[in-house]
């Protein structure tokens, strides 16, 4: 192992903040698909612990009392129903979403999903070049196919998100209004 005396190329202030402005602007961006899910899971859980509460709520009910074929009737539906609620309360949100990947240095659109170990797997790769054109809105991002198509549709979590992506975007691909 060799030990030099060699410093490295000082760095001019104004040249530095350039370096660093175009590091921060070639991180890429990722996105999620997401379609609400929080309040989904609050409803199904909601709905699920109503079923339990109406499953022993179908033996509290007074005068459906001594026939035999009315009280089979009445433990089957108890036992769906805290089974059905059961279920529901243990919903949860879904881990296994895919993730939208805006490579600046790459100028590429990757969509990945996590596979069973957890490991991320590229489902789709888009050159810039490729697009068709782009329509930014205050809530989302689509992606048009050279023929007009819509390709994918992605959330915009804020308006820096939003801003970063035209940056991004911009020069590459056609920008609609």
């Amino acid at each position: 192992m060799a030990v030099t005396d060699h410093t490295p190329p000082q760095i001019s202030a104004m040249s530095g903040a350039r370096a660093l402005g175009a590091i921060a602007s070639a991180s890429p961006l990722r996105l999620r698909f997401e379609a609400n899910w929080k309040v989904r899971v609050v409803a199904l859980k909601l709905l699920g612990a109503a079923m339990i509460l109406s499953s022993t709520g179908l033996w509290l009910v007074q005068g459906a009392g001594a026939d035999a074929e009315m009280n089979l009737i009445r433990f089957g539906l108890s036992v769906a129903f805290l089974l059905a609620g059961l279920v529901l309360m243990t919903a949860h949100e879904p881990e296994g979403r895919p993730e939208a990947c805006f490579d600046p240095v790459r100028r590429e659109l990757r969509v990945l999903k996590r596979d069973a170990q957890g490991r991320p797997r590229t489902v789709l790769r888009r050159s810039y070049d490729t697009l068709g054109g782009a329509r930014l809105t205050a809530s989302s991002v689509q992606l048009f196919e050279g023929d007009g198509s819509l390709m994918i549709e992605l959330p915009l979590a804020s308006a820096a998100v939003r801003s970063q992506l035209r940056d991004q975007l911009s020069g590459a691909v056609r920008i609609l209004t």
